[in-house]
């Protein structure tokens, strides 16, 4: 009974920090600690709301369809050689994301965000050609990364956030491998590709 209550729990952290809402969490900081938190609100909100058709809605829908296509569960499509087309499905919402923010001048730190998360995918997809990286570990690292250069660039005490996101980080690499969907090089590999990602993105652009 024990062990059911735990699955559960794992499987319900898996659920709520998929990979899919880092860049959604990564533009609510940053609205909210940066030069940015002055932006007219309704704006604020439109911004928000094109990251996440773009890098949640758009991405969870097309796999969806992609897996129901192949008759596949959640499970048996996170097998390495078919994590592909999911990935190729990211990588193409996200450069759409990045060429939309592009195109209309969003402010910079913005188009960084999802350059961060877009520089994630493309080196999980590469990667995964000899290792299956955990892409949550990924998406939490990322998280990680880009708080950290953020509270660098805007000089702001991102002690506390920073320990949350560690702590939550913990919990989503713990959730992966209590379901046996990764081992522990498969985790530490994506927190580490997520962090260099993140604060490099975010420093470099």
């Amino acid at each position: 009974m024990n062990n059911r209550y735990i699955l559960l729990a794992a499987d319900i952290v898996s659920w709520v920090f998929t990979p899919f809402y880092m860049p959604t969490i990564a533009f609510i900081v940053l609205l909210m600690f940066s030069y940015l938190k002055a932006l007219n609100p309704g704006y604020k909100i439109a911004m928000i709301l094109l990251v996440y058709l773009f890098t949640v809605l758009f991405p969870r829908i097309m796999i969806y369809i992609y897996r129901r296509i192949n008759g596949w569960t959640k499970h048996q499509m996170s097998r390495r050689e078919r994590r592909y087309v999911p990935y190729t499905i990211s990588i193409i919402c996200y450069s759409a994301l990045l060429f939309i923010m592009e195109t209309f001048h969003m402010p910079h730190f913005t188009s960084a965000i999802v350059a961060a998360a877009l520089l994630i995918q493309v080196i999980c997809a590469v990667v995964n050609n000899w290792i299956k990286i955990s892409t949550h570990a990924a998406a939490s690292g990322g998280v990680i990364g880009m708080l950290f250069a953020f509270s660098i660039i805007f000089n702001f005490n991102a002690i506390n956030w920073l320990a949350l996101c560690i702590l939550l980080c913990g919990c989503v690499c713990t959730a992966r491998m209590i379901l046996r969907q990764h081992t522990y090089r498969e985790i530490i590999f994506g927190v580490l590709i997520g962090i260099a990602s993140g604060c490099g993105a975010v420093i470099v652009l």
